[in-house]
């Protein structure tokens, strides 16, 4: 799971480097959690985690007080976060995470991307059966001793550690997340992200040719301004 969510993981950022976007979905994120949950992080722990993520992509203080600033505004928009799945082209799953403040539009243009590509748009549970929802957190490996880290947070909820380049990654089921970053909080280990991931639980081979055109779909789902991420059992 680890290789797999650190490749993903490095392509997407990739791909988000290029279109410039990364700040302005990190910026949508910021405003529904201050709408969620208030202006302050100490109180609001999904605001913290957030603001926890803008820094680790970079992104300027001075944005990341703006976002919260204007989402405390009443007139600023309201965000909803609308998970859609269905198959795109050799039978691969696909499950897009989006938020959005207008669904009729996100709905259309998910559908016409799915359609384009040879695939189809399917109803909420239609895939999301073959992936694990995994809460997972980045940070640096600094003097940490992997296997004495792996003993002290399985209590936790962890289910798995892996090391990459100087980073650690731990993994925990999805309803441990509270509960993992108040671990790592009380032991002052500075996290660079936190987020979700699904994973799948069996993976589709295809030939290059085939992964290709997947790939151009998951690039044209993720140029999207209302996706956030996409997630496919492709191998």
């Amino acid at each position: 799971m680890g290789r797999a969510f650190e490749f993903r993981k490095e392509r997407k950022f990739k791909r988000w480097d290029k279109m410039s976007k990364v700040f302005t979905r990190l910026g949508k994120e910021i405003v529904m959690a201050v709408k969620a949950g208030g202006p302050d992080a100490n109180t609001n722990t999904k605001l913290r985690t957030v603001i926890q993520n803008a820094k680790g992509a970079q992104m300027p203080k001075d944005r990341i007080e703006a976002a919260i600033k204007r989402a405390s505004n009443k007139d600023e928009k309201d965000y909803e976060e609308v998970v859609y799945e269905g198959y795109g082209p050799f039978g691969i799953a696909i499950i897009v995470e989006t938020s959005t403040d207008n669904t009729n539009r996100t709905v259309a243009n998910i559908r016409s991307y799915f359609t384009k590509a040879g695939g189809a748009l399917g109803t909420s549970g239609s895939v999301s059966f073959m992936f694990d929802r995994k809460a997972v957190f980045r940070f640096a490996k600094a003097n940490y001793d992997l296997e004495e880290l792996e003993l002290e947070l399985i209590d936790y909820g962890l289910t798995e550690i892996a090391e990459n380049e100087g980073e650690i990654f731990a993994y925990t089921e999805f309803e441990d997340f509270g509960t993992m970053q108040k671990a790592l909080e009380d032991r002052g280990i500075e996290v660079i992200s936190a987020d979700f991931q699904r994973f799948p639980t069996t993976l589709t081979e295809l030939t290059e040719e085939q992964e290709e055109i997947i790939n151009k779909l998951i690039d044209r789902l993720e140029e999207d301004d209302d996706v956030n991420q996409v997630f496919t059992n492709m191998a």
